[in-house]
């Protein structure tokens, strides 16, 4: 059952300043605009880093979903205790930043394709994870959700069974993380949904309208457009956000900085 009082402490990314001979990190913190029934009392914060990488502070548990950037990209935040990679591209996936931020009980979750292109040490503290299955690691239930292309032209980069969407569940509070997908069944059959950080970049995922039409199926409380980054630029979130109300004014779709560096 959806949880009407969900937290949402959404922190803008933070930008880390170098000088010559002292280094200063500047953090510019937002929260998000949710509706007036969210309260502000939170055991969920999200922190978008860049496109397809953020921190989520859930509990007292700090998730990294698809560190990328260097591990210098992280000082701010707590260490992670888990670690979820969706895919096997650049975005997702970086070695010497994995590498860089993990602790010695730092738990990694990953596709069987992304543990093909780790390292030993790394594999030896990754659990795969396929498809449609699940695990439960620190309290959390996470499910792997497909993610993959439908249109023909995209088919070429991602395959179904390559990669992981997730959904991250506590205390019957349901989280889903698309990764690189278009509107695929799986999505649009999800149920009791809290909080989606859906994708939208062409021509690597979908459309704006594919994106909508999926969120207005399954009916998350609260939907984060997310990785709407692609070879022509931002895709227009503010479009996304009006066909989503147009069709269902309940569901609230918040915006994050995922792109502070682009004008």
């Amino acid at each position: 059952m959806k949880l009407h009082n969900i937290i949402l402490l959404a922190a803008l990314t933070i930008g880390i300043t170098s000088c010559k001979e002292n280094t200063s990190n500047e953090t510019k913190i937002a929260t998000a605009v949710v509706k007036e029934e969210i309260t502000k009392k939170s055991n969920f914060e999200i922190y978008p880093v860049s496109h397809a990488t953020m921190v989520l502070k859930w509990d007292d548990t700090a998730i990294y979903i698809d560190p990328v950037g260097g591990p210098e990209n992280f000082d701010l935040y707590d260490a992670p205790d888990l670690i979820l990679i969706t895919d096997i591209h650049g975005d997702h996936l970086n070695v010497n930043t994995v590498q860089g931020i993990l602790t010695e009980s730092t738990k990694i979750i990953a596709p069987q394709a992304v543990v093909d292109k780790l390292p030993e040490d790394l594999q030896k503290i990754t659990t795969v994870l396929s498809n449609d299955n699940s695990l439960i690691k620190n309290g959390f239930d996470i499910t792997a959700i497909p993610m993959y292309n439908l249109r023909e032209e995209a088919l070429k980069f991602h395959s179904k069974g390559r990669g992981n969407g997730y959904v991250i569940e506590k205390d019957d509070k349901r989280v889903y993380i698309s990764g690189d997908t278009e509107d695929i069944p799986e999505m649009r059959n999800l149920a009791d949904i809290d909080i989606a950080f859906v994708c939208m970049n062409l021509p690597y995922t979908m459309t704006v309208e594919s994106a909508a039409s999926a969120v207005l199926d399954f009916k998350p409380e609260t939907v984060f457009p997310y990785h709407y980054r692609g070879t022509e630029g931002l895709s227009d979130v503010s479009k996304f956000k009006e066909l989503v109300n147009k069709g269902d004014s309940n569901i609230n779709v918040a915006q994050l900085d995922w792109y502070p560096t682009v004008e």
